[in-house]
């Protein structure tokens, strides 16, 4: 009995995904063990992919790349109806609602920059200029750790 295979073309391995995406075969395995991506086995036990997780792909990278963690992309794909890819219109949505913490994120590592070489924020590498920002160390009544460069 024969395997019902879509038109070739449709259908990419695991090693033509990582080829066409650039995301290792580890990563590829363990995007389908977090549920982010799908496969089906052929009767061989060997995976199969629908051309558009290569879009899938690129969405998750791309949000990676820029800090949204991995348990926010996946809920964002859960939220696309019947598991479908993501499209454009889809992306524009959820940068939007992700603009503000990148704005947030964008904003302590200004500050961290700009403050880096003067003080870490608990004095630990500043303590001979410690008196002069943190005048009898008043910042621990904030609590232990850094205080100036935390928001």
């Amino acid at each position: 009995m024969s395997e019902t295979r879509p038109h070739p073309g449709q259908e990419l391995s695991v090693g033509e995904v990582a080829a066409r995406s650039g995301v290792p075969v580890s990563a590829l395995h363990f995007y389908e063990r977090e549920g982010l991506i799908t496969s089906r086995r052929t009767a061989g036990n060997q995976r199969r992919f629908r051309r558009e997780v290569l879009r899938r792909l690129s969405f998750i990278r791309i949000a990676q790349r820029v800090g949204i963690p991995l348990a926010e992309i996946r809920a964002a794909l859960e939220a696309l109806p019947d598991g479908r890819t993501p499209t454009r219109k889809d992306w524009e949505r959820l940068s939007e609602q992700w603009r503000a913490e990148l704005d947030d994120r964008i904003r302590r590592l200004q500050q961290l920059r700009d403050d880096f070489t003067g003080c870490i924020g608990c004095g630990c590498l500043s303590i001979d200029r410690c008196g002069l920002v943190n005048p009898h160390d008043r910042l621990a009544a904030d609590g232990p750790g850094p205080r100036r460069l935390v928001s």
